[in-house]
């Protein structure tokens, strides 16, 4: 097997404060000069935050004892890294986004899925961030100082985090690498300093309000880990946003390990809420009986620990914000083409921010938010399975120039199938994502049609899951994919049909050399 050869990068990498130029066009290989270590920092920063913390506390609001909320909250960490990780290697290969990458499995055309389950990831988990961190501001602040908490302060906090989270997402990616240097160094200590601050009051013996053997003991149980579970999945979309600023014969190994670690390591910020959701459960249980989190902590924290908490609100929001909309952002520009990096960021900044504030202040959706975010991992699961048994099949072969005829308006070309549309990926990711969705058991927010039919227990990115990596494999094999789709060595597995010998046609400003096998 041969493999393309990567030319060592020869110029000096672009200042911190220079705005990024690149779109979703492949990186060239003079500018691959990130790490896996990077990666690591990106996406440990990205999750090391605030609304981590959050979602630590679900199983102690679910009514889980220490113990299984312990057992739970690790194993749907585990679970979802060990899911996210492969996500990692189709950047440093393609020189592009996921989402384009998706071109080769649902097609020219096809890819807008990732496209839109990105955009309604990141204006989730950026409502999430701004949200938590703009509350637990105002909240110390009244607390510490009796500033009034109101909703204009609120709105000062919230368009604050907001435009700072802007400024980083057009500068690009070195700016929010050094912002995340920062970061994970910082968030770090700061949560790990909250051992002090609640060893006193913390009992790891705490009960909760269901056992196990109680008829909602499971459905608590699988909640919580399906919670803990939506964190690192959430970034499937978004991990060849960074990840194609390495070198693309970076060993594969190190670079899925950088993401799996990277959403271990988060085991920091989820400590972190389900340690201080115990204590308020101990100590102030009418804030865990209403679920409100962060009110609770600012009424348990000592007031020596309310500047590490403001610090953490801080740099927690920017860090998650960034990492939802910068990739967003980026993929807009390429559904857009009139649009640049910048434009596009900008564009989808100030519409999240308007989201934010009407959501906050006029519909009050910040409760269903989170369950808004379930759903939507929901969907991305059974894309992400698509992307994966895909890069299996074609032995990790991909046509870079085919993969970016959608972002230069034209057709044709190895990925272009039915139309642009591989209705082979599109089905493995529709038919088990909207099954998934009937099986989702969101008490008081959402339950699906099927959501019962396990006694409450929530099934629904089991479902999804399971079902794609069946159902997507047999279409492959029942209704076999043109055989210019792979390479040289041809499928893995599953059969070939026919060449469609599909030639691009239209305007051709970037000329992308067709690449060897991988």
């Amino acid at each position: 097997m041969s493999h393309q050869q990567t030319v060592a990068p020869t110029v000096a990498p672009p200042k911190v404060t220079e705005v990024e130029a690149h779109g979703v066009e492949p990186i060239p290989d003079d500018e691959r000069t990130a790490k896996p270590l990077d990666l690591f920092r990106l996406v440990f920063g990205g999750a090391n935050t605030f609304a981590t913390v959050v979602l630590g506390s679900f199983p102690i609001l679910f009514g889980l004892s220490f113990r299984s909320a312990l057992v739970a909250t690790l194993l749907g960490l585990v679970v979802g890294a060990v899911i996210l990780a492969p996500m990692a290697v189709f950047g440093p290969r393609n020189g592009t986004n996921n989402a384009v990458s998706s071109s080769a499995h649902l097609g020219v055309h096809g890819r807008v899925v990732g496209s839109f389950l990105s955009l309604l990831t990141a204006l989730a988990f950026y409502s999430i961030s701004v949200w938590s961190s703009g509350d637990v501001l105002v909240g110390a602040a009244h607390r510490a100082v009796s500033l009034p908490r109101n909703d204009v302060m609120l709105g000062v906090a919230y368009g604050v985090f907001a435009l700072l989270v802007l400024v980083v997402c057009v500068y690009g990616f070195r700016f929010m690498l050094l912002v995340n240097k920062i970061a994970v160094a910082a968030a770090t200590l700061l949560f790990l300093l909250g051992a002090f601050a609640f060893a006193g009051d913390f009992s790891a013996s705490y009960g909760g309000s269901v056992a196990p053997g109680d008829s909602g003991y499971w459905p608590a149980f699988v909640g919580a880990a399906l919670v803990v579970m939506s964190n690192p999945i959430s970034f499937g979309a978004f991990l060849g946003d960074w990840s194609r600023y390495i070198p693309r014969d970076t060993p594969r190994p190190r670079v899925m390990a950088a993401a799996f670690l990277a959403q271990v390591a988060t085991l920091v910020p989820f400590g972190f809420g389900l340690v201080t959701a115990t204590v308020i459960a101990i100590k102030a249980p009418d804030f865990i009986a209403n679920a409100d989190y962060v009110s609770g902590l600012l009424a348990v924290s000592p007031d020596w620990y309310f500047v590490p908490v403001c610090l953490i609100a801080l740099i927690g929001g920017m860090s998650t914000g960034t990492t939802a909309l910068y990739g967003t952002g980026l993929d807009f520009s390429s559904v857009f083409p009139r649009f640049s990096r910048v434009q596009a960021t900008l564009f989808i900044g100030v519409f999240a921010i308007g989201f934010i504030f009407v959501g906050r202040f006029a519909f009050n959706v910040v409760q269903s938010i989170s369950t808004f975010a379930v759903l939507i991992v929901t969907c991305t699961v059974p894309w992400m399975v698509v992307m994966m048994i895909g890069w299996f099949v074609r032995r990790g072969w991909y046509d870079s120039d085919s993969l970016q005829v959608f972002n230069r308006r034209q057709r044709g070309g190895r990925y272009w199938f039915s139309h642009g549309w591989n209705w082979r990926g599109l089905l493995g990711w529709l038919v088990p994502a909207a099954l998934g969705l009937c099986f989702v058991n969101i008490p008081g927010q959402f339950v699906g049609p099927f959501g019962d039919a396990a006694n409450g227990v929530d099934l629904s990115i089991p479902i999804g899951l399971g079902l794609a990596a069946v159902l997507y494999p047999l279409l492959l094999v029942v209704f076999p994919e043109p055989a210019d789709a792979f390479g040289p060595e041809g499928p893995r597995v599953v059969p070939a049909g026919p060449a469609a010998r599909s030639t691009i046609t239209g305007d051709d400003p970037v000329a992308v050399p067709e690449p060897a096998v991988s």
